[in-house]
Parts: structure tokens; sequence; C-alpha cells
């Protein structure tokens, strides 16, 4: 039998059946004004997981605030995330441009053999054809368009209006040779590169959608060095995709910083369990760089 879609209920009901369920909330007007802000499926429903029995009924001892620290962890997590892919995003779209317009030209991502499949080449196309469409509007697609023969948009352009997803897929789909001269450029082979960024990309939208990182699976999992491996580390969950964007972000101060402020969050909200991340006991030693002048004092 397919279940029926529940009614409404008012924000005073969704309290009441919160409350009816093992939900402690000791201040239920601070419940009602978050309730007003962060809707009841978004909360509860996202963030409620692990802490209910097999009844349906919350654990002895889980709260309101509990559930919203929760949330709020998360938002704050996918805030700090955000700020580093966006270092990476933008990295990649300019060693990708770099490459095609230096090696096929400012329109070689139009030639088929940059791939070794037509197919690929043609699905490339599908892509770009569709993201010219959606940026049609902006300043620079109409430059191109309106003042260049044939309209033609060449690719260090068209790098900046691609998605962070279409990047990923075009890099995959490149020929082996352009692949490695790329990762390369990471000291990383090709095989890791495209794995990072695929992955990388996902956690990216799940970041701009508001999505949740905490407790949860990721559909799109990453290729992890042996030694993250051996260290204990999986690539289900989202410290895995932080111990790969380690090698990906170059400023290795920058990236210390990073680590502390994940650690200042992590500190700051007691309820969040990091082992449902993925989080190792020594974490944040495995993350940190060494620099030389901490060798040296």
């Amino acid at each position: 039998m397919l279940k029926q879609l529940q009614p409404s209920m008012s924000i005073d009901d969704q309290i009441k059946n919160l409350k009816s369920i093992g939900l402690s909330i000791p201040d239920e007007e601070y419940a009602r004004r978050f309730l007003n802000d962060v809707s009841y499926y978004r909360l509860i429903k996202g963030f409620s997981i692990g802490l209910k029995e097999k009844n349906g009924h919350y654990h002895d001892g889980v709260s309101f605030e509990q559930i919203v620290s929760l949330y709020l962890f998360n938002a704050k997590l996918r805030q700090l995330l955000f700020s580093k892919i966006e270092i990476i995003e933008i990295n990649l779209r300019t060693r990708l441009s770099n490459h095609i317009c230096e090696n096929y030209g400012v329109l070689g991502y139009k030639n088929p053999s940059i791939m070794p499949s037509e197919e690929y080449h043609a699905s490339l196309m599908n892509d770009v054809n569709r993201e010219i469409k959606r940026n049609s509007r902006s300043p620079f697609i109409r430059n191109f368009k309106d003042n260049y023969e044939n309209g033609d948009i060449p690719f260090y352009a068209l790098a900046e209006t691609l998605s962070f997803g279409t990047l990923s897929r075009l890099y995959k789909n490149l020929n082996t040779d352009d692949k490695a001269t790329i990762a390369d450029l990471y000291n990383l082979k090709y095989s890791y590169l495209e794995s990072w960024i695929e992955t990388i990309a996902y956690v990216r939208n799940l970041c701009a959608h508001y999505g949740r990182l905490y407790n949860v699976k990721l559909t799109k999992t990453p290729k992890l060095y042996k030694s993250d491996r051996l260290a204990n580390i999986g690539n289900q969950r989202i410290f895995g995709v932080i111990c790969c964007m380690k090698y990906l972000i170059s400023d290795k101060r920058e990236w210390n910083e990073f680590i502390e402020n994940l650690d200042t969050l992590v500190s700051k909200y007691t309820y969040v369990n990091i082992h449902l991340m993925g989080f190792t006991e020594n974490w944040k030693s495995h993350l940190l760089y060494e620099l030389e002048e901490d060798v040296e004092n």
C-alpha cells in the first residue's frame, strides 16, 4: 500500500507533534520563531537522523535546541567549505582554459579531436550550447555574439560561464595526454584529479542548494590516496572530500587557516558527532601542513 500525503500542520501543531513523539521543547516560543524561519521538513526530517528509536520516538534527552544546533553547524560548514571550493573551481577554470587555448586555439573546444570519442565531444557541445543559452544575457556572451565573426565564443570566455559540473565532465573526457599535462600542474595523476573534481563539483552543488553534509553518505565518492585509506579515512563522508581538497589548494597557510576555522566550528557545536562525517580522532594533524617557520620555532 502506498502512503498518503500528510496534511499541512500549523507551527503550533508542528510543536505538538514533536512533543508527542518525545522531543524536548522547553522554550516553545523559540521553537515557533525558528520554525517560522526554517521549514519543519528541512529541519526535522534532515537533522533527526540517528536521534530516534525504531518506533519513531526520539531518544531520551533529545531536544529541539540540539536539532537546531546540528542545522546551524551544517549551514556554517557549507559556508566554510564553499569558500575553498570556489578557489578550486576558479583554479580549474584557469588551467583548463590556458591548456585548451594554447594547444588547440581559442575555439579548440569545438574540435572533436580533443576527445577520444566523437560521442563524448557531441555530449560536451550539447552542454556548452545549453550553458550559452542559459547565459545569453551575460554581457560578455552578448559581446561575442553581437560583435565577433560567426558569433563564436572563445574558450577563455566560455570557461567562465560553464558550470563546475560541465568543467568536470570536460576534463574527464579529454584525451589522456591532455589530462595528464593538466594534472601535472597540481603534481597529481590524472585519475585522482578527475575523481576529485567530479566529487567536489557534487559537494559544491550541495553547498549551493543548502544541502546536508552532516551525517550523510555521499553519492559521488573520491578516489583516496593509500596513505589516507591506511589512516582509516573513508570516501563516503565529507571528511574524505576535505582530505582531497588539501592537495588542490596551493597556499598552505590559507589551508591551515581553513583547518583552524574548521576546528573552531567543530568545538563550538558540542552536539556534533564528527565521526558521522568521517572525521578520525587525529583529523586535524592529518590535514594541517607543517610550515617551515613552525619547525624553526
